[in-house]
Formats: C-alpha cells, sequence, structure tokens
C-alpha cells in the first residue's frame, strides 16, 4: 500500500436525474376520432448509487472525479407508452466507506460487505400520464404530471478501515515493525515520529491456515481527538477494529500513563470505542530482563490483559498471535 495512492476522504458533488414528465394523450386511429385518455408515465431520472468491492481499499479513483451527473428520465408518450428511466451512476467504493451530506453532517448510508449498494442521490420520479386523472365527469382530461426535478448536493466519502487487530500508539512505538513481523506487509519503518501516514493492513497467518487481519493505524498524540497531528483523519479508522491492540514501548517514562492518554483520546472521539476488547502489549522487550518485566506487571491495571514483546528477536510473537486468535474467536 503506497503512501500517494491511499485516499481516504473525498468530496464529490452529485446532481441526479429529473424525472421525465407524463403525456398528456388521447386515442385516436382511422376507427376512433374520439378515443380516450391513454398519456404514458415518465421515465424515472438517474440515482446516484455507492456499491461495496471488496478489491478495493482506496478512494484515489475518485479523487479527481469532482462531479456525477445522471441522465434524465424520458418523457412519457401515447399509447400508455412510459418514457425510459435515466441512466444511475454507479460508484464502487471499497468496504467500509461512509457517505456523509457535506452541509449537515448526517450519514446517508455505509458501505461494509461486498456487493451491497446504497442511494446517494435519489433521482427524479416520472410523472403521471393523463390516462391516470381519467374520472367519471372528466373522462378526457387533457392534463398530466410533471416529472421531479433531480437534486444536486455535495457529498464526503470517508474510508474507514475494515480490520480485526487495530494497532493504537504513539509514534514510534513498534506498530509497523510488528505489523512487517506477523505479516507480508511492508510499511515504511524509520526511527522518526509520523513514519506512517496512512493504515497499512496486513492478512497475519494462525496455526491450520486460519488468518485476520490486523491495521497499522498511524501514530496517535495527545490532543488527536480534537484534530491536533490529524487525528480526526487517523482516529476514525479505528473505528471499525475488534480488537485494539495498544503498543507501548518498554523504554517509555510511564507505561500505565502513555495507555491512559491513549484511552483518553480514544474515549473523547467515540466513548463506544471503549466497549472493545483491549490488549496492551509492551513493545521492545528484548531490552528487558524477567525481574524487570514482573516489577512492571505489578503497575498494569489488574482487569487489562498485558504481553510482553519484542518484534526484533520474536520474543512472545506466537503467543500474541495466540491471544489475539482467541479473543476474535470470543
Amino acid at each position: 500500500m503506497s503512501n500517494p495512492n491511499f485516499i481516504d476522504y473525498v468530496k464529490i458533488c452529485c446532481r441526479s436525474g429529473a424525472g421525465g414528465s407524463g403525456s398528456w394523450s388521447l386515442f385516436r386511429d382511422k376507427l376512433n376520432s374520439k378515443g380516450g385518455p391513454d398519456g404514458g408515465d415518465g421515465g424515472r431520472g438517474g440515482s446516484v448509487i455507492l456499491k461495496g468491492n471488496a478489491q478495493l481499499w482506496t478512494l484515489l479513483h475518485l479523487k479527481y472525479r469532482k462531479h456525477i451527473i445522471c441522465e434524465n428520465g424520458v418523457n412519457g408518450l401515447g399509447g400508455r407508452k412510459t418514457g425510459r428511466s435515466g441512466e444511475d451512476q454507479i460508484l464502487e467504493v471499497p468496504l467500509g466507506t461512509v457517505a456523509k451530506d457535506a452541509e449537515t453532517g448526517e450519514i446517508v448510508c455505509e458501505i461494509t460487505e461486498d456487493g451491497q449498494t446504497g442511494i446517494l442521490l435519489p433521482g427524479g420520479r416520472g410523472g403521471l400520464g393523463n390516462w391516470h386523472f381519467k374520472t367519471a365527469t372528466n373522462q378526457t382530461p387533457r392534463f398530466a404530471q410533471p416529472g421531479e426535478p433531480g437534486l444536486e448536493e455535495w457529498k464526503i466519502l470517508e474510508l474507514k478501515v475494515l480490520a480485526d487487530v487495530g494497532l493504537v500508539g504513539f509514534p514510534n512505538a513498534g506498530k509497523s515493525t510488528l505489523l512487517s513481523v506477523v505479516s507480508a506487509a511492508k510499511p515504511e519503518i524509520a526511527d522518526y515520529p509520523f513514519t506512517t501516514l496512512v493504515p497499512n493492513l496486513g492478512i497475519v497467518k494462525y496455526r491450520d491456515y486460519r488468518s485476520f487481519v490486523m491495521a497499522d493505524i498511524p501514530g496517535i498524540i495527545e490532543g488527536a481527538s480534537e484534530g491536533k497531528g490529524l487525528g480526526h483523519r487517523f482516529l476514525r479508522h479505528i473505528e471499525r477494529n475488534s480488537i485494539l491492540l495498544f503498543l507501548v514501548p518498554a523504554d517509555s517514562k510511564d507505561i500505565v500513563q502513555e495507555y491512559n492518554i491513549l484511552l483518553n483520546e480514544l474515549e473523547k472521539y467515540n466513548p463506544e470505542m471503549l466497549f472493545k476488547e483491549r490488549i496492551l502489549a509492551i513493545s521492545k522487550s528484548d531490552m528487558l530482563d524477567q525481574e524487570l518485566m514482573d516489577e512492571i506487571a505489578t503497575t498494569l491495571p489488574q482487569d487489562l490483559e498485558h504481553i510482553f514483546i519484542s518484534s526484533v528477536t520474536g520474543f512472545h510473537i506466537q503467543d500474541l498471535k495466540d491471544l489475539l486468535w482467541n479473543k476474535l474467536s470470543d
């Protein structure tokens, strides 16, 4: 997953098609000079529709497509012939895409399954032909219903990465290194903060050909819930994860305080995140001996499962996989 190609936010202008007008027509042929009404209905205007595609992982293909314009419906004809409906515009999006109204922020639809569809902007309905308005007192109505106008609105598409396990931690906590060890993903790794600027996904192979998906979320900083350090852009990717794996390095000044800061930022952004399963992993534990690990363990929250790991030496990496798999199975 190369950084320039990962686009998780686009704003597009959508215009749905107007419905065709109904026809007012009176039946005429060589045997009938004064037949009844036979005006057909107008066609429906085209709609803007989102469709989930499991093969997509970014909104890059929509970044430079700012205007989505649908076809209008065709007017009805005599002989009760309904006009052709306008062609829909179907936008394929990756799973985890959320569509919002740009002005109100209201969620229009969410796409979480392959092949799932959602109407982003409906087309106008076609008008009724004059044969619908025939009554006992007005047997030849000379009017028909106009079609509904189309809509034009700005919509926002946001991608929230779908993964079983999300890695949560400050910059340089070792998240990318862990992902590169447990999966075939090749995230950029360096010794400076914010090396990772976009989420990276990896398939973690487990025993008996089983697997699960792990996401390396860019580092969170204090104040991320208020938008600092691209906080909102990073935090929304954590919402979809089943398990949150908090990574705090062993050389941290205060492991419990770092964990509490991370947890506090998640709570401020979305309190529902506190109901997700959480595991604390102490990374870079190859620099600790058993006595230090036992001492640190006594300071950690009693109700929080923890594990000491080292991505460099492979220390407890398999135990971490076992722990994550058991949590996912439960």
